[in-house]
């Protein structure tokens, strides 16, 4: 067993591991062509809807290894939102994220923070993601910390919040967005380690999560969890996956009704199809490349279309009335 890289975790590692084992086990079973899928008016470019062009399919045919790295994408994702400009939402505030090294996390640890948020920055092993993510928080002059682990294991969860109050001094909101996804298209290819790892990560990590933080929480504060499209609508090859997100949206309509008293607001935000690297450490290459395309956008979001939904869920000037929220962005599914 190699020795830990610098401050990644040994558990993190282990988690790291048995992704990666779960992802060779699948890839192996899977030999089936891929036929890109079309749809009405296939011909037509897709819409562009943003402040900015955002990439359409055919994406790079590319296959990674989980977790999946970010700096290793062919396509970087858009996370930087140049044209979002902060109003002091989250002035003074202190958030944890969890999978904030990339992706969604990573744009939401961006706009906390440029709303003036210090953030607390939780991934598995991805060291030199989470530190471009560092890197953008303390570029809009806000403090953030590094916390290397597993969220499926409480030790690290009770620890991460401790550490996050102790350096930076409190605890407002929350953000729950670690998630494992390997597909698998038939049943019978889910493993029980395979079905294990997508439980504990995304259930369990986000039980742990929220049971650790509860007590630190004033009124005001929030909890915000990423649930997902296929929590509303299931999906064939992602089975197991979407029995968990399914699961995050009961839990976050039950815990908002168990923390009202206490003054804190629990939400979901459910994306549809996100370029991040949790895809394409998930598809082959040749699914990547039509990922996102049979949405009525015919593309992707990126992540920072996707993070401006945690700033108004997690403001209280914003998001004072609203607790027990599924709120999709699916692109128009």
């Amino acid at each position: 067993m190699s020795e830990p890289r610098g401050g990644v975790s040994p558990g993190a590692e282990q988690a790291a591991r048995e992704e990666r084992d779960v992802q060779r086990e699948i890839d192996r079973k899977e030999q089936r062509s891929f036929a890109p899928g079309g749809g009405e008016q296939e011909d037509e470019a897709p819409p562009q809807t943003g402040a900015r062009e955002y990439p359409v399919p055919p994406l790079p045919k590319q296959h990674l290894q989980k977790p999946g790295v970010e700096a290793e994408m062919q396509l970087q994702p858009m996370w930087d939102a140049p044209y979002y400009q902060g109003s002091g939402k989250l002035k003074d505030k202190v958030a944890l994220i969890t999978g904030a090294d990339s992706g969604i996390g990573r744009a939401v640890a961006a706009l906390f923070a440029r709303e003036g948020a210090d953030v607390a920055i939780a991934y598995l092993d991805s060291e030199e993601d989470a530190k471009v993510t560092q890197a953008a928080v303390e570029r809009e002059g806000r403090r953030a910390i590094l916390l290397s682990g597993d969220v499926a294991d409480p030790t690290f969860a009770k620890q991460a919040v401790e550490r996050t109050v102790r350096e930076l001094g409190r605890l407002d909101v929350l953000v729950n967005n670690a998630a494992f996804q390997e597909h698998a298209e038939d049943i019978e290819e889910i493993s029980e380690e395979h079905f294990d790892r997508t439980l504990k990560t995304n259930l369990y990590g986000y039980f742990h999560m929220a049971k650790a933080a509860i007590p630190h929480l004033k009124p005001g504060s929030a909890i915000i969890n990423t649930g997902s499209v296929t929590g509303l609508q299931g999906s064939k090859a992602l089975l197991d996956y979407s029995m968990t997100k399914g699961g995050i949206h009961a839990f976050t309509m039950s815990l908002a009704s168990n923390l009202i008293n206490k003054g804190v607001r629990v939400n979901a935000v459910a994306p549809g199809p996100v370029w991040t690297p949790l895809n394409p450490a998930d598809r082959q290459a040749e699914q990547v490349a039509e990922f996102g395309a049979r949405t009525p956008m015919k593309r992707p979001a990126q992540p920072e279309e996707i993070a401006p939904a945690y700033v108004f869920l997690a403001s209280p000037q914003t998001g004072s009335y609203i607790t027990g929220l599924i709120l999709p962005i699916t692109g128009g599914e």
